[in-house]
């Protein structure tokens, strides 16, 4: 394959725009940067080939975030999803360079779904060196709320693990505290991330999201009290549902 250049990736972009629903994307994530109406398989498909280009070559990672850094400089609202999804994997030999670039990104999320995607990448590099999570504490009291938002939503592996080590339950300790610390900030996308986290918890140790839930919740915004009680509304319900049957 020749040399992928950010021309030729923005055109492959572009060949495969869509118009009508770059209108209606544009509305639903309130872009103001341009969109092209991409749909998010034909992104992944792009970026899958591109990676496995890079793979061939003899500094594939280099040249692999040089592209990503291009992408995300165009500010094509596709081409920025693109580049977070080209540095989005689990197993990456000194990873640093992708580290620093995924972390330059912060300062620059301003829509939810670029935010997202790239903060799937940070998770990979937080579980690949969890140490990083001191670097992520700072973000925590950042004036940029998509800063904030960050902390949380790229440390959801932790919310997720089904039989923690101690040092992975030290960690998830440290993020609900940092939940906690969010609380107060009546922001929706801060109220949603706490939820989020809490609502993936709870479906792995559900006792600890109901002791988070009983000492801040009330202080929640009903919204995110809702959806972090999600899962454990049913695990109620079953709980209940099994003592009636014993008892008959």
């Amino acid at each position: 394959m020749s040399v992928l250049t950010v021309e030729r990736a923005l055109a492959a972009l572009e060949a495969a725009a869509e118009p009508a629903r770059a209108t209606q994307m544009a509305g639903y994530h309130k872009q103001k940067r341009r969109v092209l109406g991409v749909p998010n398989p034909v992104i992944n498909s792009l970026s899958q080939d591109w990676r496995k280009a890079f793979g061939a070559q003899d500094d594939g990672l280099t040249a692999r975030c040089a592209l990503a850094q291009e992408l995300w400089a165009s500010d094509v609202f596709e081409a920025r999803i693109a580049a977070a999804k080209l540095l989005t994997q689990a197993r990456i030999k000194e990873d640093a360079p992708v580290w620093d670039l995924l972390q330059s990104w912060v300062p620059d999320f301003d829509s939810w779904a670029i935010a997202d995607h790239a903060a799937s990448a940070i998770q990979k590099r937080l579980q690949a060196q969890p140490e990083r999570l001191d670097t992520v504490e700072g973000w925590t009291s950042s004036d940029h709320m998509w800063t904030r938002r960050a902390a949380l939503v790229s440390t959801l592996p932790w919310a997720k693990l089904p039989n923690p080590k101690p040092e992975e339950l030290a960690a998830r300790e440290r993020i609900l505290g940092w939940a906690a610390r969010y609380v107060p900030d009546r922001n929706w996308f801060i109220q949603k991330s706490i939820a989020w986290w809490l609502r993936d918890l709870s479906k792995h140790d559900a006792d600890r999201s109901r002791a988070f839930l009983a000492e801040y919740g009330a202080a929640m915004k009903p919204f995110a009290r809702k959806e972090a009680t999600k899962y454990l509304a049913s695990s109620d319900e079953d709980t209940a549902d099994a003592s009636a049957t014993e008892n008959e």
